[in-house]
């Protein structure tokens, strides 16, 4: 009998394989031929995408402007919630055939960066990623993983990575207590072991020690002159004891547009919304606006 689940997996990673191809193709970049089914078909991915970006000659283009590419030779892959979750014990998770919108958003960072530094083996790429992801660079533990956007920010930013850009293009107080894992416990169950909890409960604190700034979301529009492609947007909300609900990345049209690249959970996979930014962020009446964070050059 056919493992039906196993030709699943199988078909979509080949399906992602084939979409870089297809993406160099029409960059009219001439990628060299890979075998498809390898044990381990993240890598074959990572490796293929690093050469499509090397071959492109993004190393001397603008972060954002490297950003905006590797996004795109996302697009249409599938959208896939909790990829991070699935273990109790906490390790370095690389999935490129499934991203939800925080994984999307490491990822071109992560391979944007590597790009610009020149390094661009598997193991460049999962060293980087982890430097993003985890609390100083350091995979310790479910606590030491970024799971509130606002400390990912921080953090990133005392890492020298992106910096904040939302007061200093206009942004207005943020004041909000943010308190969502410890008070729904039961919708995270790393957090029923108590030393889990107990680094969550420090990472709130810390949060709500520190003053954040957001965009209204009626006043996006005024900012579009100070967005380029390739900044991170995250859209704050209504809901008590979040910070955010949704990220991405600013991505500017030939047609001068300010649209929103990202992995979309209602369209299932990563797409560049139809809509400007300030309209897709009007669709949602939880949504209240937008934090506005650049990446650094390297």
């Amino acid at each position: 009998m056919i493992n039906t689940k196993l030709s699943r997996r199988k078909f979509f990673k080949v399906s992602a394989i084939s979409a870089i191809s297809l993406y160099g193709l029409a960059k009219g970049i001439n990628l060299n031929s890979t075998p498809l089914f390898f044990d381990d078909y993240d890598e074959v991915i990572c490796k293929k995408k690093f050469k499509l970006f090397v071959d492109a000659g993004l190393k001397d283009k603008p972060i954002g402007e490297v950003i905006a590419e590797v996004g795109k030779s996302f697009i249409g892959t599938d959208y896939v919630a909790g990829t991070l979750d699935k273990s109790m014990d906490e390790k370095l998770v690389v999935d490129l055939t499934g991203l939800d919108c925080v994984t999307f958003v490491e990822n071109c960072l992560t391979f944007a960066r590597c790009v610009k530094k020149g390094k661009t083996t598997f193991d460049d790429y999962k060293k980087e990623l982890e430097r993003i992801r985890y609390r100083d660079g350091v995979l310790d533990g479910y606590a030491s993983r970024l799971h509130y956007f606002c400390d990912w920010i921080y953090n990133n930013e005392d890492k020298g990575i992106v910096k904040n850009i939302t007061s200093d293009i206009g942004g207005v107080s943020y004041d909000k207590k943010i308190d969502f894992m410890t008070t729904h416990t039961k919708s995270y169950k790393q957090l029923a072991d108590k030393t889990n909890l107990d680094g969550i409960v420090t990472a709130e604190e810390a949060i709500n020690s520190r003053y954040y700034y957001y965009i209204p979301k009626n006043s996006i529009h005024k900012v579009y002159d100070s967005l380029q492609s390739g900044d991170i947007i995250a859209t704050t909300t209504k809901i008590d004891g979040l910070d955010v609900t949704h990220t991405g990345y600013v991505y500017k049209g030939d047609d001068g547009g300010t649209y929103f690249m990202h992995a979309s959970s209602i369209k299932k996979q990563v797409i560049i919304s139809p809509e400007q930014l300030e309209d897709y962020i009007g669709l949602d009446p939880k949504k209240t606006g937008i934090m506005v964070t650049r990446p650094l050059e390297v």
